[in-house]
C-alpha cells in the first residue's frame, strides 16, 4: 500500500516514512500547492486542504498540519507553528518565554486521508513543556525545546527510533495506517 503526503520537507516525509514502514504502507512525496483555510484548528486545516486536493489528484492523498500551542502565550504559535519558526526561529520563542513560569505545552497533528472521495482526519496529541534552553541534535523545527511529558528530554535529545513511536505526528500516522489496514480494506 501507498499514500502520497503532501509536503515540501524532507524531514517530515522521511519521519512519516519510518512511522508508516511497520504498517507496511509505503510513503512518497506528492509535489502539489495546498491550500490552507486560516483556522485555529489543525484539523481544520488539513481536512479542507485534503477535500481540496483529492478532487485534483484522487485516492490516498494525505495533508499533515502540526501545531504547537503554548499555554503561557495563549495557544500562540498553534497552527501558525512553521511560520513562526521560519520567521523568529526557537530563539524567538525562547524569548517569549522569558520570566514565564508556566511552560506547559501541547503539540497536535491531523493527518488528513483522502478516499474513496472522502477525507478521514486522524489526530495526534502530545502534552509537555517548553525546555529552558534547545537541548538536543537529532529531529527538526521545535524539537530540541519541546519536552513530552514524563520523559525529561527535548523530542531532539530522544533520537528518531523513540520520537517515531510516541511523537504527536506518530499517533496521528499510527491511527491512519491501522485505519488504512483494517477499515479501509474492508471497504475495497
Amino acid at each position: 500500500m501507498r499514500i502520497r503526503l503532501v509536503t515540501n520537507n524532507p524531514h517530515k516525509l522521511a519521519e512519516v516514512s519510518q512511522i508508516l514502514a511497520p504498517y507496511g504502507i509505503e510513503v512518497e512525496r506528492l509535489g502539489a500547492e495546498k491550500v490552507e483555510v486560516q483556522h485555529d484548528d489543525v484539523a481544520e486545516i488539513a481536512k479542507k486542504a485534503a477535500e481540496n486536493l483529492c478532487v485534483r489528484y484522487g485516492d490516498y492523498v494525505v495533508v499533515e498540519d502540526t501545531g504547537l500551542y503554548i499555554e503561557a502565550l495563549g495557544g500562540f504559535p498553534g497552527p501558525y507553528a512553521d511560520y513562526v519558526y521560519r520567521t523568529i526561529g526557537l530563539s524567538g520563542v525562547l524569548k517569549l518565554l522569558e520570566g514565564v513560569a508556566n511552560r506547559r505545552a501541547v503539540f497536535r497533528c491531523a493527518a488528513a486521508l483522502c478516499l474513496g472521495g472522502r477525507v478521514e482526519v486522524f489526530l495526534g496529541e502530545v502534552r509537555g513543556t517548553i525546555a529552558q534552553v534547545p537541548r538536543g541534535t537529532g529531529g527538526f523545527g521545535y524539537d530540541p525545546i519541546f519536552e513530552p511529558e514524563g520523559l525529561g528530554r527535548t523530542y531532539a535529545e530522544l533520537g528518531d527510533d523513540v520520537k517515531n513511536k510516541i511523537s504527536h505526528r506518530a499517533q496521528a500516522f499510527s491511527k491512519l495506517a491501522t485505519w488504512l489496514t483494517t477499515t479501509a480494506s474492508k471497504r475495497a
